[in-house]
């Protein structure tokens, strides 16, 4: 069902309710950060359901509740980053471990941030052509047969200590895909750090540190610019519901993650992806959602 505009901006949020955004807080929340894309969850369950499409601002704003969860499953990294940076930096030790990684990470999120502000205007509007049900299901097939190439071809031994500046800067441009609906943010940085050959916990682990810039400036844009747009009071109090929902999903979600990276491998992503991409086209083909 077709979503909801305000200000050109799509909204259809607003018109589901407490209870059902509540439910897909938690979808949101649980998808956002496994290598599964949460868009895609976001285009089949309200269409399985018969809902309208809570469209790209929820999911958009959604990135808070992600930020949320990364610093405080990772607040170890994230402090060691910060404190060991300013340190460094005080100290001019710029050869610094903490500091390097630090720039790293700026530095491999420029190329999101250039084609996310490029890109929004076809991003966010209402019925944007890159949220149709074909796009989405075929980023999940390709993105499934990627992950499973990169299970397949890499060996997995390197660590986050051993990252040189030209791989944060090609798992950063591998970022960019994230912005089609369907790649998926976490899917497109672990596809890339694992075909890189670093092990799979920390490929998961570079992949959540990579993406807090993006996470945090995408979701201040989001809400900023529904400020813009004159979100009433109603939509706001919905919107915070679901981040409050998704941000306690999204902390489960990075703990079964690890969980599964550490003592299996990421082929249970490969599987459901390529089955979610194969439903996602099928509802597209029979026309059981727009």
């Amino acid at each position: 069902m077709p979503g909801v505009c305000t200000g050109n901006m799509d909204t259809g949020f607003i018109g589901l309710g407490y209870a059902k955004v509540t439910f897909l807080g938690i979808v949101q929340g649980t998808t956002e950060l496994l290598p599964i894309s949460s868009t895609a969850h976001m285009r089949v369950v309200p269409a399985l359901l018969g809902w309208s499409d809570p469209g790209s601002a929820f999911s958009a704003a959604m990135q808070l509740a992600a930020l949320f969860a990364v610093v405080s499953y990772f607040w170890r990294d994230v402090r060691s980053l910060a404190v060991g940076s300013a340190t460094a930096i005080a100290g001019r030790d710029f050869a610094n471990r903490d500091l390097r990684l630090s720039l790293g990470i700026v530095l491999a999120t420029m190329p999101i941030i250039v084609a996310g502000i490029a890109l929004a205007p076809l991003l966010n509007a209402c019925s944007s052509p890159l949220r149709s049900l074909n796009v989405v299901g075929a980023a999940c097939l390709v993105m499934a047969a990627l992950l499973a190439g990169a299970e397949l071809l890499a060996r997995h031994t390197r660590t986050l200590e051993q990252a040189r500046l030209h791989d944060m800067l090609l798992i950063g441009l591998a970022q960019v895909g994230a912005l089609i609906p369907g790649v998926s943010r976490s899917g497109s940085t672990l596809t890339a750090a694992l075909g890189l050959g670093f092990k799979r916990e920390e490929a998961a682990r570079f992949s959540f540190l990579l993406g807090l810039p993006a996470i945090t400036l995408a979701g201040i844009k989001e809400l900023w610019a529904l400020h813009q747009a004159h979100l009433p009071f109603h939509g706001w109090a919905v919107l915070g519901v679901g981040l409050l929902v998704a941000s306690l999903s999204a902390y489960a979600a990075i703990w079964a993650l690890m969980r599964i990276l550490e003592r299996m491998s990421a082929w249970p992503f490969v599987a459901y992806r390529g089955f979610l991409g194969a439903l996602i086209l099928l509802l597209g083909a029979t026309g059981r959602a727009a």
